[in-house]
């Protein structure tokens, strides 16, 4: 997610740290690049020159080339426009009448069906709603079929009826789950492959008879430009609440994000980060600027592993590090967890580290390796596991046989495994002595 933008302000802000004052020519220069950045990431032209006019405005006021640190007031500049064209952030809301009837638009192609139960999902583990979905989508072949595999792998009651249109749908559905005592109720409308007047007068009509407390647009993010237009469409005919943001993980640039906002000045609520159904979260345009100029998103990280990390074990966990007894059974478990919140790519990209992009460019942090680590792992017996140290040349041959590696696969676990232990045991002095840990 926003890999080309990240890369691009990486290297222009180490070029900016090393020239220490800038000239009025290194500032020019950075504007510069910063413009062309953003056309290739396929930011919408109008945003991009408001945000270089703005951009410079507040250089020049804040005299940042006289400055002590000019490259920090850059940074910080940039970080302030970036945020300002996404837009704010907000909390999503229900209304004072039960159920609270949230109502999905969009074209095919979106992943709009997905987006209804990932929604439903996050309302009801996030708010502990009870949450249900209507199937108001008859046109596309197996899209019922579809929602109600989806929402049925996560207890998620589906309304729909035969031989009804999709207006008569919503309202029956809205009015089963209110007698049911639902709170909250997902529509999932029909799309198309195009705008055309019949789609819009249907989602008129159901806007009409069913009175949702919001509409939401399902955007392809890898679309670019043509999201922009196709939200500047859909909002002439029939007016949304806010935008759902999906693909997020395959989109590499970010032009959809960085100009919808500032063009059709309607919030971005959600975006969907992977095929998972909880790999969606709220768009916190204060976070995304962040993860844009590579400082990180400790909250968005701290959030996903508050969910899947046990306290208590990781107390335990903390304890071994401090006697320097961290072995493999531990190991395999802080994986396991780790890999219960999302790829670790996407952990790392959350991580505040400067120049990711050239930093762990010649690590593998792809699912394959992850799962020839714990396949190593699995092949160890429990005292090896225990006891890594016992680990000799026959061993290993055995270790690589059983979980279809190399002896070079299985000594490189082990050497980067004694490097951890290593590296542990440095950062609980620091904690010992009760200096702040280097991380």
């Amino acid at each position: 997610m926003f890999e080309f933008l990240t890369t691009k302000f990486e290297e222009l802000f180490y070029k900016l740290r090393n020239k220490g004052k800038l000239s009025p020519g290194d500032l020019d220069a950075a504007i510069r690049e910063i413009k062309l950045a953003l056309l290739e990431a396929d930011v919408n032209f109008k945003v991009v020159r408001e945000f270089l006019e703005n951009t410079k405005q507040k250089a020049i006021g804040q005299n940042i080339l006289e400055s002590l640190s000019p490259s920090q007031q850059v940074i910080k500049i940039v970080n302030e426009e970036i945020i300002n064209i996404l837009g704010s952030s907000s909390e999503i809301s229900f209304s004072g009448r039960l159920p609270t009837i949230f109502m999905l638009a969009g074209l095919q192609g979106t992943g709009k069906t997905t987006a209804v139960v990932k929604l439903a999902n996050f309302i009801k583990n996030k708010y502990q709603r009870k949450v249900s979905v209507i199937a108001a989508d008859i046109y596309r072949p197996a899209a019922t079929i579809q929602l109600t595999r989806l929402a049925n792998q996560f207890s998620i009651e589906v309304f729909f009826k035969d031989n009804l249109n999709p207006v008569e749908i919503s309202k029956q559905g809205v009015e089963y789950f209110r007698k049911a005592s639902s709170d909250v109720v997902v529509i999932d409308t029909a799309g198309r492959l195009h705008i055309d007047t019949e789609m819009m007068e249907e989602l008129k009509n159901i806007k009409k008879e069913v009175i949702p407390h919001q509409l939401y647009l399902v955007l392809d993010a890898m679309t670019g430009q043509e999201a922009v237009n196709i939200a500047g469409q859909f909002n002439s005919s029939v007016e949304f609440d806010g935008i759902i943001l999906t693909k997020m993980d395959s989109d590499t640039r970010g032009g959809a994000a960085l100009s919808i906002n500032h063009v059709i000045k309607k919030p971005i609520k959600f975006i969907s980060t992977g095929e998972k159904i909880d790999e969606f979260e709220p768009f916190h345009p204060d976070r995304i600027a962040s993860r844009i100029l590579g400082m990180g998103d400790v909250l968005t990280l701290i959030e996903k592993a508050e969910k899947v990390i046990d306290e208590k074990k990781a107390k335990e966990i903390e304890q071994k590090i401090m006697k320097n007894q961290l072995n493999f059974m531990d190991f395999i478990d802080q994986l396991k967890s780790i890999k219960k919140m999302g790829s670790l790519e996407k952990i790392f990209s959350m991580l505040p580290i400067k120049n990711k992009s050239k930093l762990f460019s010649n690590i593998n942090l792809s699912d394959a390796q992850f799962d020839k680590i714990v396949a190593i792992i699995n092949s160890m017996t429990k005292q090896e596991k225990l006891e890594p140290y016992i680990i000799n040349g026959s061993r290993r041959k055995r270790i690589a046989a059983g979980s279809g590696t190399t002896v070079s696969d299985v000594n490189r676990l082990l050497k980067q495994f004694e490097m951890t232990q290593q590296m542990l045991k440095k950062i609980s002095k620091y904690g010992e002595k009760g200096f702040p840990l280097p991380f």
